[in-house]
């Protein structure tokens, strides 16, 4: 199996300060041979808007895989999200891979609020804006859904590949692992537990089977927090003081909800190997330093780790 490695943007405020930096990273970590590099998506923690940031980062790389990880929907009115993304889809070539969610209770209300859309129904809204994207892409002028219902659409942009980008989806609730497997070409969980990942992994094949797909349609993603340092000790100190700046909560709360791990270099490959054993094909860090220079410095270090192979290689 050739394992794919990504990379999570840095990209709250306080990471970057000149957002070119952004760009550095990006085409950094096409260098050193990383297969995708990733935005995340929230209104909370002043952080640089990920579809604009993947619009520049599709100017200047060449092969790396640009994603959202995980762009929320709801943030934005869903016909101009549509052609936003198709825009995206290709100034990139073809290389864009959408992954959604429908935020985290208790962090995302404010949100939804802020953006005024209803925080009941989310789910029911998130898929069925990826089902409005996905027929806007194959030229439909009319889409009637659960929740979102349009007559009468303009005509659409149409996405740089046929049927549009693959949308993949974040979580692992029981009801996101059904419609990961009979909707989402990928599955992009956080299980902090390389049994749990091997269990939902299991839910989405046969739910993708159920559904008249192959047991290998939807791609196996994990997101998984890494900081390689010294010794586990300093390292889950550092994961106790980057989780507290980004959720306001300790690292041994943070610890049962998502996949993470620090310390030295073998005890992080033996982690990132038990989720590979239990079937995860593409790996997507979000690297835990607070800087930019820590930043790149992780970045070697995972490289490092992990050996990705680029792309035609």
């Amino acid at each position: 199996m050739n394992t794919r490695l990504g990379v999570l943007l840095p990209t709250q405020h306080s990471q970057w300060k000149d957002a070119r930096r952004l760009l550095d990273f990006g085409l950094h970590a096409e260098r050193l041979g990383y297969d995708s590099v990733w935005a995340n998506d929230t209104l909370i923690g002043a952080r640089a808007e990920p579809l604009a940031t993947l619009s520049a980062l599709a100017a200047v790389t060449e092969r790396v895989t640009l994603g959202t990880a995980a762009l929320l929907p709801a943030l934005r009115r869903p016909v101009l999200a549509a052609q936003e993304l198709a825009t995206v889809d290709h100034l990139s070539g073809g290389r864009l891979v959408v992954t959604v969610g429908a935020g985290f209770p208790g962090r995302s209300e404010i949100e939804y609020a802020a953006s005024e859309v209803p925080w009941e129904r989310r789910f029911g809204r998130l898929h069925d804006t990826v089902a409005l994207w996905r027929a806007l892409w194959s030229g439909e002028r009319a889409f009637h859904g659960a929740v979102l219902r349009f007559d009468d659409l303009p005509e659409p942009t149409p996405s740089h590949r046929p049927g549009g980008p693959p949308i993949w989806l974040g979580g692992a609730s029981p009801s996101a692992l059904e419609h990961a497997g009979r909707r989402y070409d990928g599955w992009l969980p956080y299980p902090p537990d390389p049994d749990g990942y091997r269990a939902g992994l299991a839910t989405v094949r046969r739910a993708a089977t159920e559904a008249g797909r192959p047991a290998d349609a939807v791609t196996p993603a994990l997101f998984v927090t890494v900081l390689v340092t010294g010794d586990v000790a300093r390292g889950e100190r550092e994961l106790d003081a980057y989780c507290r700046s980004i959720y306001g909560v300790p690292y041994e709360v943070a610890r049962t909800i998502q996949a993470m791990v620090a310390g030295p270099a073998d005890h992080v490959a033996a982690t990132l190997g038990r989720y590979l054993e239990a079937g995860a094909e593409h790996l997507i860090c979000r690297l835990a330093a607070s800087d930019m220079d820590a930043q790149l410095e992780q970045l070697e270090r995972v490289a490092e780790i992990v050996r990705p192979v680029p792309a035609g290689r």
